[in-house]
């Protein structure tokens, strides 16, 4: 048997190519785009968002910083991109202020107005969109990535490119090319998470008793474990439950998604993938029988979606010229490089209960090297398949981070083709001014932000 697809294809030259739509994708698309640069983007859903999105994870996280004063405000220290797009999404009604999450606090954010903030970015900086369009290969030249080949409808698309940026969250291109990956702790990754919203809630009456804290309570997960196995199947106790946009609605983040034989699923693989989508809409029901019967404010509560995906926190990484530290998230450390800020805690989901780890009045960065490849040329990578150590990624993936890193990346693309250079001849440095200059305030101190 010959492979074969007779569609006739068709083929486009670019500056800069994105694949993955993603926050990191957009980001990077964005900023090389108002450079001045020819972008395409290539997304394999039809709609940009990822995780945030299609895995319905609902809220920003990382743009406060954390603190053990029982009284402490919300302390925005992440600006750039992350923050232009907050700000879009505020004056669009699709996120809520900032609420308590534990130490810190994040925002919801209203999936949907997601969707058309970056529609409009992407369509006001003149980004050439490919939604329903699936890479499929990589176009090398010896090690060097040229672009991308893509599934589409129409057929086979190819897209040359001086620049390429994997933003796939799964270091798809660099898998492709053969370049250096790693996957997790030795292979063991994040269990991944099936998110779903529950409308019909008496929000009032749920804050009151539960508190305004969106990880629940112990008595929470007390009620969660003197259950699990006696009637219900709650595999996870400590849950986070959010107040959303909307009226009468929570954001469920509480599912432990598990293989038919107990194990943590690595969606990497195509029958863990399965697995993972068919026991996660198993779980939601679960749990959302559960909170129907037992909490407050959810006795005429039903489910009104899932994820259009399982919720994927960490699958195959790329290794780069520099790594991120476990030790550079507890310490805070910080980088002359450092092209991104995150005060998120190490937040590890593995077992039946998450670990917590927390920096407290501070913040790490993220060097430059992180997102270039250890050999190869022409490629760029972008969001939380960085380079970095098992439990660093368990902090350095969530959302704001990802806009900081395709903000930065988005930026050391254009700086490459302008000065005709190799992305690791590139100086961090230059890029941290390049950022700068451009509303990120990495140098800037702590600010509180509007409540």
């Amino acid at each position: 048997m010959i492979p074969t697809d007779r569609r006739p294809g068709f083929a486009i030259e670019v500056d800069v190519a994105v694949a993955g739509g993603g926050a990191a994708g957009v980001a990077a698309a964005v900023t090389a785009a108002r450079r001045g640069l020819r972008v395409a983007l290539v997304e394999r859903h039809g709609f940009c968002g990822g995780g945030a999105v299609a895995g319905l994870s609902g809220t920003v996280c990382g743009l406060y910083a954390a603190s053990d004063a029982a009284d402490a405000r919300p302390e925005q220290v992440v600006f750039g991109f992350a923050d232009e797009f907050v700000r879009l999404l505020e004056r669009r009604g699709g996120i809520t202020p900032p609420v308590r999450y534990g130490k810190t606090f994040t925002r919801v954010h209203d999936p949907l107005v997601w969707r058309e903030a970056a529609d409009h970015l992407l369509r006001e900086a003149g980004v050439r969109v490919f939604l329903h369009a699936t890479v499929t290969e990589t176009l090398l030249d010896g090690d060097r990535v040229c672009g991308v080949l893509a599934y589409t409808k129409q057929g086979k698309l190819a897209i040359r490119a001086g620049i390429t940026i994997d933003a796939s969250g799964d270091a798809d291109l660099l898998a492709m090319a053969g370049l250096p990956t790693f996957v997790g702790d030795d292979g063991k990754v994040q269990n991944p998470t099936m998110i779903f919203r529950l409308g019909g809630v008496d929000t009032e009456r749920f804050l009151r008793a539960y508190g305004a804290d969106t990880i629940m309570p112990e008595e929470v997960s007390e009620l969660l474990r003197r259950h699990h196995g006696k009637g219900y199947f709650l595999p996870r106790a400590k849950i986070w439950l959010f107040a959303t946009t909307r009226p009468g609605e929570l954001l469920c983040n509480c599912t432990r998604v598990l293989g038919p034989d107990g194990r943590e699923l690595n969606t990497l693989f195509a029958a863990d993938f399965t697995d993972a989508e068919t026991e996660g809409r198993r779980q939601v029901r679960e749990y959302a029988r559960f909170f129907r019967d037992h909490l407050t404010g959810c006795e005429a509560s039903w489910v009104i979606d899932t994820g259009v995906q399982v919720g994927v926190r960490q699958t195959r990484q790329g290794r780069g010229i520099a790594q991120l530290g476990n030790a550079d998230v507890v310490r805070g450390t910080k980088f002359a490089d450092g092209i991104a800020r995150s005060p998120w805690p190490i937040e590890l989901h593995a077992g039946a209960k998450p670990r917590v780890e927390w920096l407290l009045n501070d913040w790490y960065e993220v060097p430059y090297g992180c997102f270039v490849p250890a050999r190869g040329e022409g490629l760029l990578f972008a969001g939380r398949c960085l380079s970095a150590q098992h439990e660093a990624v368990a902090s350095a993936r969530v959302t704001a981070q990802c806009f900081s890193y395709g903000h930065a990346i988005g930026h050391a693309a254009a700086m490459c083709l302008e000065a005709r250079c190799a992305p690791r001849a590139l100086r961090g440095e230059d890029v941290r001014d390049r950022l700068n200059a451009d509303g990120a305030r990495l140098d800037a101190a702590r600010s509180a932000a509007p409540a």
